[in-house]
């Protein structure tokens, strides 16, 4: 069965936004788009209400780049039990209380049993340091933590 994986908002915006001058920024921006790609294709992407929300935010011009690459992307729905998870990873110390909207990502792709959530927010997503944590949070509410991964992670299944 292919991989499910959670696409949060870090990934389109990395694939949409104009090429950086930064190196390291500018090596994700191509990770992002080699992986949308070609590794997309072998995998069943879903993302959320949440994530069009965040990426219809901001310039109007920007906004709607990323929401043009979510287009055919399902979406899941939203529960009251993804909230109420997310507020639990919030309140058990997986991630700070400024970090509400990870945490719903978190909390979605928990709660749809996503194999994997991709992200280049390594702040408070795919945090090592945090895992432990999240993972026991989740644990005690019947969840499983998906994998936390940048595509960088997920360079090596490419041709």
């Amino acid at each position: 069965m292919p991989t499910r994986i959670y696409i949060e908002t870090s990934i389109v915006s990395y694939l949409t936004s104009r090429p950086s001058k930064d190196l390291v920024r500018s090596a994700c921006q191509q990770i992002t788009k080699a992986w949308w790609e070609q590794g997309r294709l072998a995998t069943i992407p879903y993302s959320s209400p949440y994530v069009v929300e965040e990426a219809g935010a901001g310039d109007p011009h920007a906004a709607s780049l990323r929401l043009n690459a979510l287009r055919e992307i399902p979406l899941l729905p939203i529960t009251p039990a993804i909230p109420a998870l997310a507020e639990f990873l919030l309140m058990g110390g997986g991630l700070p209380a400024k970090a509400r909207l990870d945490a719903l990502h978190i909390a979605c792709a928990a709660y749809h049993q996503m194999d994997i959530l991709l992200t280049w927010n390594c702040t408070h997503i795919a945090n090592p340091s945090q895992l432990p944590v999240m993972r026991g949070l989740c644990a005690a509410k019947g969840y499983k933590l998906p994998e936390l991964v940048t595509p960088f992670e997920l360079m090596e299944a490419l041709p």
